[in-house]
C-alpha cells in the first residue's frame, strides 16, 4: 500500500505585525519580545474554522486537477473549538467541497492531530482498496472567548489552514511511515472548566469557572512553580518527540540524520531553539526560521512548513522529510515522507 502527497494549499488570515497588537492581548511587552516572532496570522471577525479549510481544500484540489466528487476520505484535524458544539465539522467541510457521499473524519487532539492524520489515512487506504483520494486538512482558527492568543501559551496563535491531497500510487512526497505515543499524565493541561458536562453553561459550577483556558502561568502553578519539575517535563516531552521521528524512521529504513528536513511545531524562536539543541538536530535543516514570520498554527504548523518547502523546490527526489508535533492527551505524532 503506497501513496503520497500529489498537491498542497494553504488559507491564512491577515498578516499582523506582532507587536502592533500585542498589548491587545496582555499587559506584558517583555516577554512577547522575548518570544522573537514578527508575525502573526489573525482572520477577520465572521471568518471560521471550516471557512479556512474550505479555501485551502479548493486550492489544493486544483492544484492536483481533481474534482471534489472524486475524494473518498476527508480527515480534517483541528486545533481549537469549531464554529459549534455538537457539530461535525469535518461532515460540514465535506457537504461544503460538493463531496457528499465520502468518509469524514474529525480529529481533536490539537497540534498533533495535523500530523496523526495522515496515520488515519494509511489505515484507511489499507482497510478500503477502493479508496484513492484522500484530503487531509489541518487548521487553526483561535476562538477568542475562550483562548488568549499571546497568553494561553508561551507563543503567537495564528489562524490558518493547510490542506494535502493524497493519492493512491503516487510517487512523490510518498508516505513511508507513521508513528504516535500518548501520556496521559498531564491530560488537564489548557483544560476548559466550564460548558462540558462536568460544568455546562448556566450552571453555578461553570458560572464560578474561569472563562478561559488556563495559560502558560497555571501551568507553572500545576508544577507548583518547582523548576526541577518544570524542567523534568519539558526534557520528557523533548525525549517524546525524538522517540516518535526515530520509530517512524526505524519503519523506513533510515537513520534520524538521514533526513534531509524536520519540521516541527511553529513555537517562540528561544523555544523552538531549545528542542532543536535537545534534539542535535542541524537547525537549517528545520522550519525554525520561517516559524519567525507566522505564529502558530496549530495543528497546520508541519504541513504547512511542508507546503512552503515544496513551493520553494528545495527538496530532491529521495529527500527523505518528518513532520512532528505534540498535542493535547499529550499525544506526539510523527509522519515521515520520501521526496
Amino acid at each position: 500500500m503506497s501513496f503520497g502527497v500529489s498537491a498542497l494549499g494553504y488559507e491564512l488570515g491577515e498578516e499582523i505585525p506582532v507587536l502592533d497588537v500585542a498589548a491587545q492581548y496582555t499587559d506584558d511587552m517583555d516577554r512577547v519580545r522575548t518570544y522573537a516572532s514578527r508575525y502573526m496570522h489573525r482572520s477577520a471577525p465572521g471568518v471560521g474554522l471550516t471557512d479556512l479549510s474550505l479555501e485551502a481544500a479548493r486550492k489544493a484540489l486544483d492544484k492536483a486537477g481533481l474534482e471534489t466528487p472524486r475524494i473518498d476520505l476527508l480527515v480534517l484535524a483541528v486545533t481549537d473549538l469549531t464554529e459549534y458544539l455538537y457539530w461535525d465539522a469535518a461532515a460540514a467541510l465535506l457537504h461544503r467541497l460538493g463531496a457528499d457521499g465520502a468518509e469524514a473524519v474529525l480529529l481533536t487532539q490539537a497540534c498533533s492531530s495535523g500530523v496523526a492524520a495522515f496515520d488515519v489515512v494509511a489505515g484507511k487506504f489499507a482497510t478500503h482498496p477502493e479508496y484513492r483520494t484522500a484530503v487531509v486538512v489541518a487548521a487553526s482558527r483561535v476562538a477568542e472567548p475562550y483562548w488568549n492568543r499571546l497568553e494561553t501559551g508561551a507563543g503567537c496563535f495564528s489562524d490558518g489552514a493547510v490542506a494535502a491531497v493524497l493519492q493512491r500510487g503516487h510517487d512523490e512526497l510518498r508516505w513511508r511511515a507513521g508513528e504516535i505515543t500518548t501520556d496521559g499524565t498531564h491530560v488537564d493541561f489548557f483544560r476548559l472548566e466550564a460548558g462540558g458536562a462536568a460544568a455546562p453553561f448556566g450552571t453555578p459550577e461553570a458560572a464560578a469557572a474561569p472563562p478561559r483556558v488556563g495559560g502558560i502561568e497555571d501551568v507553572k502553578a500545576y508544577f507548583a512553580n518547582d523548576h526541577a519539575k518544570i524542567s523534568a517535563f519539558g526534557a520528557h516531552t523533548r525525549d517524546q518527540y525524538r522517540l516518535v521521528v526515530e520509530r517512524a524512521c526505524k519503519r523506513a529504513g533510515i537513520g534520524f540524520f538521514d533526513l534531509a528536513r524536520l519540521l516541527l511545531p511553529f513555537d517562540n524562536q528561544p523555544a523552538m531553539s531549545g528542542l532543536i539543541t535537545a534534539l542535535d538536530f542541524p537547525p537549517e535543516r528545520t522550519n525554525l526560521a520561517l516559524a519567525e514570520d507566522f505564529g502558530h498554527l496549530g495543528a497546520a504548523d508541519p504541513l504547512f512548513a511542508l507546503a512552503r518547502e515544496t513551493e520553494a523546490g528545495s527538496l530532491r527526489r529521495g529527500d527523505h522529510v518528518a513532520l512532528a508535533a505534540v498535542g493535547r492527551g499529550m499525544s506526539w505524532a510523527s509522519a515521515l515522507f520520501e521526496a
